[in-house]
């Protein structure tokens, strides 16, 4: 992530000059906009906003680091094995939904451009409440990846280091990304810089080695195979289906990026190019790796460890060294997505706790010096470390895409209402293209949330009833009017 000129700060009203630039920024005037469920008075039109500095490449960066390059070698085993084979399916069949869902986050950010995200969107695409089941699920997606990235890299940290116990691994990772986090962006962002480079270094070295050996072994048309596609020995729909919304796990952080749309330029361009380049870029890329990886290690019953598989794979193309070094690579990836995870969690807090739908004097602050929201930064931390004490690596993963699919599937319909219903076309094409690309994005969603295991399920059942319990507090057990947004304020 190159975000060198990134810096959350706190800002007052700009004059007329500068409103070209940051006209949305205001969460005064989104305080006025926005739900406040309860019905409340409206903020100060002078409340504090972020200022727009990022490119669409800092975008790019950031999203990539989110997502990370390697996210595809931390779901390889177990896809591998849920799906008999067919790991590379169920990375394109993700991609499918994902592309989708991207389309409908990058035209919603386009006329809500607000830190708020998925709950931005929801509340005001559609309705407050339903805006706040939408943040409340995509909230328990933010909170649990920082925990994936800690449970993951310690995995992977005791490949390479097996005395160390998980307590202590644990307590290296959630300590040390909450406190680069609290130092600011510009230093989250220095640290993401150095440790994409060594990502991709590391696995152009796996797709080197996995070539050669491959090619030893095969010859050069080993390299071209149908068998990671199509294999009729073990292939199944219903297996590849249900591998897909575990595999699915490799695009989750692409909305990360949405989450800065307060402080990018051209938010109405570079939001939607930013989000659907990371979900092409994790597809393809992803995909390369996983086809050789198959290719590689054919026999996805034999691996050690399914949990840290894609680190046996590299240990057989390349040896020791590149085993030693994919997994000091894994903990450095997990590193830099645990510490956009972070970002992107403490700022959703800070986008809902800013509206008072969450106590605003808790969530809603910003650190005087540092103009991070501190507390929300400390509190998934804390979170991130106890939870890798007590769950696995494979419930983790599918309470994360619990809470992250049912968020893709309110923004998908938030999409449809604003640009399949609500908005005025003159051909029919662009009627076609409105409706059926977030119908098709909730559909995809649908089904890969659809095919979760049930513990997951039941866990992601009893937060969103914890939500319920939530509003219903702060809107005095829903006898106080809901306010709807004022969309003209956006647009």
């Amino acid at each position: 992530m190159v975000l060198l000129c990134c810096e959350w700060e706190i800002a007052s009203l700009p004059s007329d000059a500068d409103l070209r630039v940051i006209e949305y920024a205001s969460v005064g005037t989104a305080s006025a906009r926005m739900s406040r469920l309860i019905g409340e008075s409206s903020a100060s039109p002078t409340g504090p906003h972020l200022r727009r500095v990022l490119a669409l490449r800092d975008l790019l960066f950031y999203g990539i680091v989110a997502v990370t390059p390697s996210a595809p070698a931390t779901v390889f085993g177990l896809a591998d094995v849920q799906s008999r084979g067919h790991v590379v399916v169920t990375i394109l069949a993700a991609m499918a939904a994902m592309v989708l869902t991207a389309v409908s986050y990058g035209r919603l950010a386009s006329i809500y451009p607000s830190a708020g995200s998925a709950y931005t969107y929801v509340s005001n695409g559609i309705h407050p409440l339903l805006g706040f089941v939408a943040g409340w699920a995509m909230l328990l997606d933010y909170i649990v990846i920082p925990l994936f990235c800690v449970l993951y890299g310690t995995l992977s940290l005791q490949r390479a280091l097996p005395w160390m116990p998980l307590w202590a691994g644990a307590a290296l990772f959630a300590g040390g990304i909450t406190l680069l986090n609290l130092r600011g962006i510009r230093s989250t962002a220095r640290t993401n810089e150095l440790l994409l480079a060594m990502m991709f270094v590391v696995l152009g070295a796996f797709i080197v080695f996995a070539v050669r050996y491959i090619c030893l072994r095969q010859g050069f048309a080993g390299l071209f195979s149908i068998r990671p596609f199509y294999n009729p020995e073990t292939f199944s729909v219903r297996k590849i289906g249900a591998a897909t919304s575990f595999a699915a796990l490799t695009y989750l952080g692409f909305d990360a990026v949405t989450t800065l749309a307060e402080e990018v330029e051209n938010p109405r361009r570079n939001v939607l190019l930013a989000s659907v380049g990371v979900c092409l870029f994790t597809g393809v890329f992803g995909g390369l790796l996983v086809y050789l990886g198959q290719l590689a290690w054919p026999d996805y019953m034999s691996f050690q460890n399914i949990d840290t598989a894609f680190i046996d794979v590299t240990g057989r193309v390349g040896g020791i060294p590149l085993l030693e070094a994919t997994a000091i690579m894994l903990v450095v990836a997990n590193v830099g997505a645990g510490l956009t995870a972070q970002v992107g969690a403490a700022r959703l807090l800070f986008g809902m706790g800013r509206e008072n739908v969450i106590p605003e004097k808790i969530f809603g602050r910003l650190h005087p010096v540092h103009k991070t929201p501190d507390f929300n930064v400390i509190l998934i931390g804390v979170l991130a470390y106890l939870g890798a004490q007590f769950m696995s690596y494979e419930l983790t993963a599918e309470i994360l895409n619990f809470g992250a699919f049912l968020g893709f599937m309110c923004v998908n319909l938030a999409a449809f209402w604003k640009f399949g219903v609500q908005q005025r076309h003159r051909h029919w094409e662009s009627v076609l293209v409105d409706a059926a690309v977030p119908l098709l994005g909730f559909l995809f969603c649908a089904a890969i949330w659809w095919g979760l295991a049930t513990p997951a399920k039941i866990t992601g059942s009893i937060w969103l009833l914890a939500g319920v319990v939530v509003l219903g507090i702060r809107s005095n057990w829903f006898r106080a009017p809901l306010r709807l947004p004022n969309p003209a304020l956006y647009e």
